[in-house]
């Protein structure tokens, strides 16, 4: 089965995938003239902006909901991976990839916000809604969505499962199994509870969660403050082959820097369009700047964290594939347990306790969005194929859950070859999609910064932009307006 795996990753990781979205990146950031830069203090501002109601969340849930998939393995063992196989110099291409990746970000969110629409009360948006809205391809929207069930429901909650289950075992010896039933029991109460629970709890538990991470990051990292100079001259030289031990990696530091950061961002991907598409804002471009945000608080506050404490501390080998071991410091350590090492070496008695907990943390909220991404998918298919029944639904609980358990028990190189696999799947059909709806989302962009410019809070009109198949803003939007405008007569009566 590894075989297999390594094979269909060699196809859809390619290098010219990994080029290909560092170019996207690029383009977009110069088409809408470094909207990630330029609108900075704005994106901190609509964070706070939004309503929320029976159909949608506000703008902070949806943020939450977002980084909640985000913060997880990716920062943690993503990101010790991606120096493990290509030295210190893939954090810099982690960086590159998280600064073009918050253009394409605000692209594919605003997308979301444009094709979202209301299916059984709630709001709803993602990629295979903006495919067949936007692009008007039915069985391309299908296709999207089905892949996306897939690697939501199978593929990617294994790596979570198995971080956890990793982490604990080193902490406490507790056993995988156990771990991985507890993680079950835990999840499956909150996944039957419904949607509006999975983002009340992503509201209470994320800020929480990567605050009290990021300050052991920033205790560890002052403490070897007079080391962060040789840190970064370390991530530089070895990013551009002018580091004597690392420098012949540079196409291993790319690679991994770039797979590696974009799976802790989900930039690119269509991974994070879900929990936009159930967000109420007045005007697509606020959400697409609210979730480009969230791409520099996941890459250049977290995964950076991580980076620094594992280079500052040593805790690190880098073992490129299908080479000798450049260093081999620790052993046979497996990458994932870098970042508990590095703490542990500051912290000897709470740093493995303290990161195997943070860990249960970061990965439970990750499986919680995952949860919601793939139902948000299997309501697409539902409400397209015409399937009333719920049956599906409690289906997809019950293999997600299945997944969890396996990926806690299973080897870390082959869960995160699983995880690879359908990263790719969706990078190559997200990215084809949101290049043929550019200029769609380029022209929401304008529309909202005209307003801007003319003193309004931008109200979104489709019909005034000659975009058709957005729907919910044609006809569930106006209604809501009207709704708010007649409450605030009575009251003024």
């Amino acid at each position: 089965m590894n075989d297999i795996i390594s094979w269909l990753n060699g196809y859809v990781w390619s290098p010219i995938l990994v080029y290909l979205l560092l170019g996207i990146g690029l383009i977009y950031t110069v088409l809408t003239r470094f909207v990630q830069v330029r609108f900075f203090k704005e994106m901190v501002k609509l964070v706070f902006e939004g309503g929320g109601s029976k159909a949608g969340i506000n703008s902070f849930q949806a943020l939450a909901m977002s980084l909640g998939s985000r913060i997880g393995t990716g920062n943690v063992a993503g990101v010790a991976t991606a120096i493990s196989l290509g030295g210190p110099g893939a954090v810099f291409w982690m960086w590159l990839a998280a600064f073009f990746g918050s253009g394409i970000s605000f692209i594919e969110i605003t997308l979301t916000q444009v094709y979202k629409r209301k299916i059984d009360g709630e709001y709803r948006g993602g990629t295979p809604f903006y495919i067949e809205k936007g692009l008007k391809i039915r069985w391309f929207a299908i296709l999207s969505a089905i892949i996306t069930l897939i690697v939501m429901g199978v593929l990617w909650p294994g790596v979570q499962a198995n971080t956890v289950a990793l982490s604990m075992n080193e902490a406490f010896g507790i056993p995988p199994i156990i771990t991985g039933i507890f993680v079950v029991m835990l999840l499956g109460a909150i996944i039957f509870g419904g949607v509006k629970r999975i983002a009340k709890s992503a509201e209470i538990i994320v800020p929480f969660m990567a605050l009290g991470y990021i300050i052991v990051c920033l205790i560890i990292v002052i403490s070897n403050f007079s080391s962060i100079p040789d840190v970064i001259s370390l991530i530089f030289t070895s990013a551009f082959n002018l580091n004597s031990t690392f420098g012949g990696l540079i196409g291993s530091a790319i690679a991994w820097g770039v797979q590696r950061g974009v799976y802790a961002t989900g930039a690119g991907l269509g991974s994070e369009t879900f929990e936009s598409g159930a967000a109420e804002v007045s005007h697509p471009a606020k959400q697409g700047l609210v979730q480009a945000l969230s791409v520099y608080i996941d890459s250049f506050l977290i995964c950076t964290s991580t980076a620094f404490m594992i280079l500052m501390t040593g805790m690190y080998d880098v073992k490129p594939e299908g080479m000798e071991p450049l260093t081999n410091k620790l052993g046979d350590v497996a990458p994932s347990l870098y970042t508990q090492l590095a703490i542990g070496s500051v912290f000897p008695k709470f740093g493995a306790a303290f990161l195997a907990i943070a860990l249960l943390f970061f990965c439970f909220t990750t499986l919680l969005s995952y949860y919601y991404k793939a139902e948000t998918n299997l309501a697409f298919l539902r409400d397209n194929l015409k399937i009333r029944s719920t049956w599906p639904n409690h289906v997809l609980k019950v293999i997600l859950l299945a997944t969890v358990l396996y990926g806690s028990i299973k080897t870390a190189a082959t869960i995160w070859a699983i995880g690879d696999l359908g990263t790719g799947a969706m990078a190559w059909v997200n990215l084809t999609v949101i290049s043929l709806l550019t200029k769609t989302a380029l022209k929401v962009l304008k529309d909202y910064e005209l307003q801007k410019k003319e003193g309004k809070d931008p109200v979104f009109e489709p019909t005034k932009l000659g975009l058709k198949g957005a729907d919910f803003w044609e006809e569930e939007y106006k209604e809501i307006e009207e709704d708010i405008s007649s409450k605030k007569n009575t009251i003024s009566m």
